[in-house]
């Protein structure tokens, strides 16, 4: 079923909104060469928790990280740990935070010093398709609108769109109804309706649109090894322009 907030709602979740995207931001001011992947999940919970918000991810269905940061070809959902960044690495960096009973979920690549001018094409494409796809996150369109801009502008641009795993309504829930594609047909899907809170991320491969999962139970890679890039945010639908509740300042 898919909730529609109320303003009281609305206003708790761009709370944690705000909060969730200045964890992100800090996660990303901490990617450089010599850090560990569990010291900037560590830095990100303890910032969650001191805005007084609560990690969404940490022990949710078993994850271990309050941050899923996943480096070159994991898609999602690596698990923080010893593994020292090093130059030329491009990192994803995925994060929720609740307060009020309400999440905010948000998620970008990071380079890590250097990286190639291909690793950064991705990363900005990866970008850019997220705010194609929200010009037609509007009241009285259709979810696959959505869809079907970014795996446009990605296809355009020589990358492809991971297609197992999706975006997703967000609220009281961290995943709630509907699911969000990265691709499909425009005029397909649920009706988006003012009230709607959506969290809409693209997951970009360089190559192929193949992945696979890794016996840790958690951590997806791209099937052929090439680099993936991330990009989220939540965002609520209104009246008018879509609103981003993880904009980055708090």
């Amino acid at each position: 079923m898919i909730t529609l907030k109320s303003p009281h709602e609305i206003e708790l979740m761009r709370r944690a909104g705000k909060i969730t995207a200045a964890a992100r931001a800090l996660a990303g001011e901490m990617v450089k060469p010599g850090v560990t992947t569990r010291e900037i999940d560590r830095a990100v919970e303890q910032f969650i928790r001191k805005n007084g918000a609560v990690p969404s991810f940490l022990n949710y269905h078993g994850y271990p990280g309050s941050a899923c940061i996943s480096v070159n070809d994991e898609v999602i959902h690596g698990i923080p740990g010893n593994r020292m960044l090093k130059e030329g690495d491009i990192v994803s960096v995925d994060v929720g935070a609740c307060i009020g009973g309400f999440h905010g979920d948000c998620a970008a690549t990071f380079p890590c010093g250097e990286i190639s001018d291909e690793a950064q094409r991705l990363i900005d494409v990866t970008r850019e398709s997220f705010f194609r796809g929200i010009t037609r996150a509007k009241e009285g369109n259709r979810v696959f609108d959505i869809s079907a801009a970014v795996q446009e502008y990605v296809e355009a641009n020589g990358f492809t769109v991971v297609r197992e795993f999706v975006g997703h309504g967000i609220g009281r829930q961290l995943h709630e109804s509907p699911e969000v594609p990265n691709y499909g047909m425009a005029g397909r899907g649920p009706r988006l309706l003012r009230g709607m809170t959506l969290a809409i991320e693209p997951m970009v491969n360089a190559g192929a649109a193949s992945i696979r999962q890794l016996s840790d139970g958690w951590t997806v890679k791209t099937l052929d090894g090439k680099l993936s890039a991330h990009y989220e945010n939540t965002v609520l639908i209104t009246d008018g322009e879509p609103e981003i509740l993880t904009a980055p300042a708090i």
